[in-house]
């Protein structure tokens, strides 16, 4: 059963029946909860909601920008993903007022036209594709995600005494937390301080939005026999390689296959949750970043969890939160669903249940019926490694060199596409 989709629908409905109004700095407004939790074991597949379409190349494009050390929008929308296009946008318009109103009140005797903004926003994204020094000036959404991981900016403080005099110099240096993370999970992996944080507060003014999931950490535990095992059998789809009796299996019979011997968690912490849609973006990429990691430090992918503090539905998304939540169903509904889904549509097999054996028979309450989770594929055929070579082997810290296409999900089946106004 896909029990994310229903703790994700149980969430909607939480903030619909518990929420408490609340004023927001876009000026829309909120439904709002206050510390919630989303958890997933990813053995129960890749966590992309089912209960409305989602664009997974657009989160996989995300995804990789930030782990590239991106803060300009010119390389998502390239790669067709516009979600931070009305950050930027929001920007530029902002400065333009604060230049007009300079302008204007310079040139006191001057009779100026009311201020119009010269470009659309469709407009302002074709002069970002095609307009290089357009695009590094106003395609910078300044130091946000990927600046923080990949180069957190440090001063260090020199301090020097000299002929009884004190002085101090500067040294400036970024820190890769990325590559660090990386390389502590490969060499001391029980560590509690394998940790990223993006919440950088001397940066926090430079940034068109401060971090909304603002840090993560991961965990590891290792794995038993029995799991190896079961990772050896689904790697290789056949029993028949195993010895009779499990119990006599040695972790040396497993060497040579390179089954990994640690499980690694992920947990994120999120201060402000569009729930509507942001969340399920949130989780798709913290998946996918897991299973990045895990495939960099042969370990297996495990437990995703996610602490969200402001927890909102904007007002204008309560009406496509109740479609993903689906209406309720009658008993007559969900016995159709029963004969034509677990039963096939035979009517031999029809019987009329009542609504205590549907439950039991984990037959829906509502029409948004989750589908079963896909499968993530990853292609590292041509990830770098510490030797400059290609291909799984001793992979490099710097993860980077990543391609979108390197990233796909088969057997994604979903409910249609739910539109709904991003909040700037």
């Amino acid at each position: 059963m896909n029990k994310l989709d229903l703790g994700y629908q149980a969430l909607l409905k939480d903030i619909l029946d518990n929420g408490v109004e609340k004023k927001d700095r876009t000026g829309t407004g909120t439904l709002s909860v206050f510390g919630r939790q989303i958890r997933h074991k990813m053995s129960d597949g890749f966590p992309l909601i089912t209960t409305k379409k989602m664009p997974f190349k657009t989160i996989v494009t995300e995804l990789l920008w930030f782990l590239n050390g991106d803060t300009n929008i010119k390389d998502l929308v390239d790669n067709g993903c516009n979600i931070w296009n009305g950050d930027a946008y929001k920007r530029f318009c902002n400065e333009m007022v604060t230049a007009y109103d300079t302008m204007v009140a310079n040139n006191p005797t001057r009779d100026f036209q009311p201020f119009e903004v010269l470009l659309s926003l469709d407009l302002f994204i074709k002069k970002i594709k095609t307009d290089d020094d357009f695009a590094n000036k106003w395609g910078n959404l300044g130091p946000i995600y990927g600046a923080q991981w990949r180069k957190w900016e440090n001063t260090i403080v020199n301090y020097t005494l000299t002929n009884g005099n004190k002085g101090k110099s500067f040294t400036e240096r970024n820190i890769d937390q990325i590559s660090i993370l990386i390389k502590d999970l490969k060499t001391n992996p029980d560590s509690r301080r394998l940790m990223v944080n993006a919440w950088n507060v001397s940066d926090l003014d430079q940034m068109v939005l401060p971090p909304c999931h603002y840090g993560f950490q991961v965990y590891t535990r290792e794995l038993s026999v029995e799991e190896r095992i079961e990772e050896l059998v689904k790697r290789t789809n056949s029993k028949e390689i195993l010895p009779f009796r499990m119990g006599s299996i040695e972790e040396d019979f497993l060497e040579p296959f390179n089954i990994p011997k640690r499980a690694l968690s992920l947990i994120w912490n999120q201060r402000s949750v569009d729930t509507f849609l942001g969340l399920p973006f949130n989780i798709a990429s913290y998946g996918l970043l897991l299973e990045i990691l895990a495939k960099e430090v042969n370990m297996i992918p495990d437990e995703l969890i996610g602490n969200l503090g402001d927890t909102h539905l904007y007002l204008n998304h309560l009406e496509q939160a109740k479609e993903q939540i689906g209406k309720k169903m009658t008993s007559e509904e969900r016995n159709q669903w029963h004969l034509d889904v677990r039963c096939g549509g035979d009517k031999t097999a029809s019987k009329i249940w009542a609504d205590y054996e549907l439950d039991q028979q984990d037959v829906p309450t509502h029409t948004r019926t989750p589908y079963p989770l896909p499968t993530l594929f990853i292609n590292t055929e041509f990830w770098q490694t510490e030797t400059g070579e290609c291909g799984i082997g001793k992979l490099a810290t710097n993860l980077k060199g990543f391609e979108i296409s390197d990233f796909s999900i088969e057997e994604y089946k979903s409910h249609t596409q739910i539109t709904a106004e991003l909040s700037n």
